[in-house]
């Protein structure tokens, strides 16, 4: 994969990046929607990111297409489907200028906005994708992607034959697994339409084992969490600014970057690496994003966002493009690595 420049609507120039082995080429940054699904509980924790503005959430679906963003990335579980919803009514009239990515493997209830457990079988894949199509008001999904319900790898040839099936059918273009283990990875990485892998992936946190089998195989590196859950932004600070009261961030087990006892130590290798990150004119989180794009060529982040600004910020990114060589190399020295 190399990087494309090319004129866009909205800016002077936008990074591409090829999504695997689609042929197909995309921003180099994507959006990623799971925070405009607003709150709902999964296993009965806070899963969302407390309330959302539907209609600031579509203006900065529109400000991320004028800026020239074409992959978006949600799933059918955020919001308990409301996001696919958000998702929709933006694009309705601009469908085929983007790539819609979505995921499918976690139960929920629409009508109460609660979830739990995983259902990776044929048929719940199946109803799963027609109700996905449904909401997002589209007649195919660019990018399905499992996003619970196996466990080993072994379990991945049923969910790749049934997603074959929806490929032949005109339902799905492409797919790939929303995990972080490099074997679920590998036994996706052969399959027939299998593009893209998604992890993971920041300054501080990523698996090297996932990323190396995307570049193996070919496959697109889509990164959750490029921004540290918002801690890569500058935001927050211990005790003085943290996410608030039942935000996703603050009860869950898959980060402990906003607990009371480790945001003090992840604050402090932020402040160790601002300087480098905001050389030559950018943002902290540009800065972030940037460092993704520096760590392999096949790295495509999707930075989430509830308002037009941070989709405006994210976007700029795209002009600085990816980090140098040096300044990799010294973010890895002041972080003793």
């Amino acid at each position: 994969m190399t990087d494309v420049i090319e004129a866009t609507t909205g800016v002077a120039a936008t990074l591409t990046r090829r999504l695997g082995r689609s042929g197909l080429d995309v921003s180099a940054m994507g959006v990623g929607c799971w925070a405009i699904g607003g709150p709902f509980t999964f296993n009965g924790r806070p899963a969302g990111y407390g309330a959302v503005d539907d209609a600031e959430s579509v203006r900065a679906i529109h400000a991320a297409l004028d800026l020239g963003v074409t992959l978006f990335d949600t799933a059918d579980v955020y919001g308990c489907g409301h996001s696919e919803r958000v998702l929709g009514r933006a694009l309705a009239g601009r469908r085929d200028r983007v790539l819609v990515a979505t995921k499918f493997g976690l139960r929920f209830d629409e009508a109460t906005r609660e979830g739990g457990g995983a259902d990776a079988s044929p048929a719940h894949i199946r109803r799963a994708c027609e109700a996905s199509l449904r909401r997002l008001g589209t007649d195919r999904i660019d990018l399905y992607q499992l996003h619970g319900g196996v466990e080993e790898p072994e379990g991945a040839a049923d969910v790749i034959a049934t997603l074959e099936d929806l490929v032949a059918e005109g339902k799905v273009r492409f797919y790939g697994p929303s995990v972080d283990d490099p074997a679920i990875a590998s036994a996706f990485a052969e399959a027939p339409h299998c593009v893209a892998v998604q992890q993971q992936l920041n300054v501080f946190d990523g698996s090297a084992e996932t990323l190396a089998v995307c570049e193996e195989h070919g496959l697109a590196s889509i990164n959750r969490s490029p921004l540290a859950m918002g801690l890569l932004t500058g935001k927050y600070a211990p005790g003085v600014r943290v996410p608030p009261p039942g935000d996703v961030r603050r009860d869950t087990p898959h980060w402990d970057y906003f607990d009371d006892d480790t945001m003090p130590g992840w604050t402090a290798r932020l402040e160790a690496v601002r300087g480098v990150l905001t050389d030559g004119g950018r943002t902290l989180a540009q800065g972030a994003l940037g460092w993704i794009w520096a760590r392999s060529p096949v790295t495509i982040p999707i930075p989430g966002f509830k308002t037009v600004a941070q989709v405006e910020e994210n976007a700029g990114a795209l002009r600085h493009g990816p980090l140098r060589p040096e300044q990799m190399a010294e973010i890895d020295r002041l972080l003793g690595r």
